[in-house]
């Protein structure tokens, strides 16, 4: 298959900003990474992007943009298009050279239960503003099809572990861990078996417990957490829930889980105690896999939480290694935007972006929606 080159937008369920990523790719097993780039959201912005989960709460149908979602919408696209304006302006990439741009949007809302899943973010808007083709809305075909819509990036975690190399090349099974809001895993086997599921709540609630009792977006590095215990019984409270003890795995919300009520913790301790319970869902999943990982590749920005990732060393010290993605010569930080630029490739092509094994779907399915960059006679450039 021709090589593509890809930019790949992502703004995930942690709401801190817009990260993005270049790759040439065969949406395959060729991947070509390249650059990549980070803008931030600023503080008020994302306020208005956690008032507006409550607002999503309201939807019945994917088109629905209650309240203010429309206009959020816009600002959000029109976000995204700076973003990427920026990096081509710092990467020194030329615009004609990028064949398609990935673009998932903020999810507001999941509900796989019902079929339910919104991401807000106009793929024609951003196409005529950037000049080039976006493929976007990658989660609805799968739901359509019977899938619960997420995680879409496995497949992507399939091609990068055949890249590994050196000592930990060989390691099968290999966990790929995303640690975002949501934490979410990715099992690829020996034979290239691949499975995939979201295993808890990740950085969301402990973003949320300092938002509130310290007035900071996260704990950086697990600093706070590295000041408090973990209390035992709020943590069995979490561990104990439903989504822990059922048999069947859910794609989940960032409103799956709910905050220790005021006066359950300290702010240390609350910080320490969310973080164990992050570790310790991460390694429960280890009971929905058919062998234990020999190694596990930890992404996503809780990677950088030593609190987690010193409680996963030690719930998984009997089984497989507990590596951070760089020392595999991976990027941790960019690697969902990375999936979302290959998926785009993948997608164009008409190859499956979700398996049985990864969403529920019956058969692997493709997904996605192409948008290109309307003439004069299609419409003015940059309407919604």
């Amino acid at each position: 298959m021709a090589l593509m080159r890809a930019i790949g937008l992502m703004s995930g369920t942690s709401m801190d900003g817009i990260d993005l990523a270049e790759v040439t790719t065969d949406g395959d097993g060729t991947v070509e990474r390249g650059q990549s780039f980070a803008v931030p959201y600023e503080a008020a912005f994302r306020r208005r992007l956690e008032a507006a989960l409550d607002t999503a709460g309201s939807i019945e149908a994917r088109s629905d943009r209650p309240g203010d979602l429309a206009e959020l919408e816009r600002e959000i696209t029109i976000r995204h298009a700076d973003a990427v304006e920026a990096f081509l302006k710092a990467s020194g990439i030329p615009r004609e050279e990028v064949g398609v741009v990935g673009f998932h949007g903020q999810t507001v809302l999941h509900r796989p239960r019902l079929g339910l899943t919104v991401q807000l973010g106009c793929g024609q808007l951003l196409a005529d503003r950037l000049g080039i083709p976006v493929v976007y809305d990658m989660r609805a075909n799968d739901m359509a099809q019977g899938g619960q819509g997420a995680p879409l990036v496995p497949a992507y975690h399939r091609a990068l572990a055949s890249s590994l190399t050196g000592a930990h090349a060989a390691a099968r099974p290999v966990a790929f861990v995303n640690i975002g809001g949501i934490s979410n895993i990715s099992y690829v086997g020996g034979d290239g078996t691949l499975i995939a599921f979201d295993c808890g709540p990740g950085n969301t609630l402990i973003d949320q417990w300092v938002s509130r009792h310290a007035g900071i977006p996260y704990d950086s590095g697990g600093a706070i957490a590295s000041e408090g215990r973990v209390l035992h019984g709020l943590a069995m409270r979490y561990l104990g829930l439903p989504f822990f003890t059922a048999k069947e795995r859910m794609s989940l919300d960032r409103n799956d889980f709910v905050l220790p009520e005021d006066g359950a913790a300290g702010l240390e301790d609350g910080a320490r105690t969310l973080a164990f319970v992050t570790a310790a869902a991460i390694a429960h999943a280890q009971q929905h896999l058919p062998e234990k990982p020999k190694l596990w590749v930890l992404c996503g920005g809780g990677r950088l939480n030593q609190a987690i990732v010193a409680d996963l060393n030690v719930a998984t010290r009997h089984t497989g290694a507990v590596v951070l993605a760089e020392e595999v010569g991976l990027n941790g930080d960019s690697m969902e935007a990375e999936a979302w630029g290959w998926l785009a490739v993948r997608s164009l092509k008409g190859l499956p972006l979700t398996y049985p094994g990864t969403t529920g779907v019956a058969e692997p399915v493709t997904g996605g929606v192409l948008r290109t960059p309307r003439t004069e006679e299609g419409g003015p450039a940059g309407e919604a």
